[in-house]
């Protein structure tokens, strides 16, 4: 008789990300229509939660689309044609940010980083002093692509000292690290619901300081779908200005239960548990992290000399079902990144780190069998005791 062994799937991708079984069983449930007292109801108690997330006072908005879309939506609500802006390109999303400006019309300055590099914000205190006619800056908190984070809070700091509104992508780290929208001084922050907030892919978040409404009130970008102006007077009918993505709020709102319920705090702590001890696991083994300053939300590893990583990549999806995400354009190949995004615990990176030294054993990777594994063991059995 042959051998065989049932094999399930893993989800260690940075998004989509695992979901609760209590949020899916919701998105099986009978469709409601969108402009009844039920759904109305459901609806403002998924903005207050968002609102919770955000850390701010201001009205968190729903759009139906995937994060991009609220790129677009931030970029078309408050900039006016030939606006001058910064955009910290730091990798595939800060790229995004000065592709979607220049689209819109903007005339962009880009600080343009090596993946996987920091920023100092005197670097950026630097640039606005050259160009003291920037309307806006835009950043990442958490730039996916490279599992590097930055300074958001100092990038702030310096763009508070001008009359430039901060722009944050905030896709894959709202919620999962700190990132006060109020305290920190942003103007503009988006999110997602494929990331932290453990719902499928398919809505975004967005909120606006007073300053940025400003800009939105008088913005002469073409803009209709994404009109924030139209959100906002529909909120306070409590209900969307379009057809909303009716099911996946009904998920978020469950989503958000479970997040409450075990805290953000504790979710925070969860995320620097797992990232901690992915890097010490990965490093054991003679890996070497590829950003200068990583964070919690992913691991970004670069792959031994002379190995195709997307290869490695490949056969630890398709044989060992653990699916993580290989290095973009243009660094196809150069890294991989394992998450700890979400809904993720302690056995799902000890899976992960399995699947990766069986997958380096068969490309001819040598090391020490099992010490990736037993590094990320000790660093979960303080946190389980």
């Amino acid at each position: 008789m042959e051998s065989y062994l049932i094999k399930k799937h893993h989800l260690l991708t940075p998004g989509p990300t695992p979901i609760p079984e209590s949020v899916l069983r919701e998105g099986s449930k009978s469709i409601i229509h969108h402009r009844t007292p039920e759904f109305s109801k459901i609806y403002m108690e998924v903005t207050e939660g968002l609102r919770t997330v955000f850390e701010t006072v201001q009205d968190v908005y729903i759009l139906a689309s995937t994060g991009t879309g609220a790129m677009e939506a931030a970029v078309v609500n408050i900039l006016d044609p030939g606006d001058r802006v910064i955009c910290i390109n730091s990798g595939k999303f800060g790229a995004r940010w000065a592709q979607i400006c220049r689209t819109s019309g903007a005339k962009v300055e880009e600080i343009i980083l090596e993946w996987g590099d920091d920023l100092p914000k005197e670097k950026l205190s630097e640039r606005l002093s050259v160009h003291p006619d920037i309307k806006a800056v835009f950043s990442t908190l958490s730039e996916t692509s490279t599992g590097t984070i930055y300074d958001i809070r100092g990038f702030s700091e310096v763009i508070s000292l001008t009359d430039a509104i901060h722009v944050v992508d905030g896709i894959s780290g709202v919620g999962a690290m700190p990132c006060p929208m109020d305290d920190w001084q942003i103007d503009v922050l988006i999110a997602g619901s494929q990331k932290l907030f453990m719902i499928p892919p398919g809505l975004s978040y967005i909120a606006f300081s007073p300053k940025a409404w400003d800009h939105v009130e008088t913005s002469s970008l073409p803009r209709y779908y994404f009109d924030m102006r139209k959100y906002r007077q529909s909120l306070k009918k409590q209900t969307p200005p379009f057809t909303p993505g009716t099911s996946l709020i009904v998920q978020q709102k469950k989503a958000l239960e479970v997040i409450f319920d075990i805290t953000i705090e504790k979710i925070r702590e969860n995320h620097m548990t797992l990232g901690e001890a992915t890097r010490k696991a990965v490093q054991a083994i003679g890996l070497e992290l590829f950003s200068k300053k990583p964070g919690n939300i992913l691991t970004a590893v670069k792959v031994p000399p002379g190995m195709d990583g997307s290869q490695l990549v490949r056969l630890m999806q398709d044989k060992y079902k653990a699916h993580i995400a290989g290095a973009q354009s243009p660094h196809e190949g150069e890294f991989f990144r394992i998450s700890h995004l979400g809904y993720v615990g302690g056995f799902d990176i000890i899976i992960a780190l399995t699947a990766l030294e069986m997958s380096l054993t068969e490309l001819g990777f040598s090391f020490e069998p099992g010490k990736a594994i037993a590094v990320a063991e000790e660093i979960l059995k303080e946190k389980w005791e």
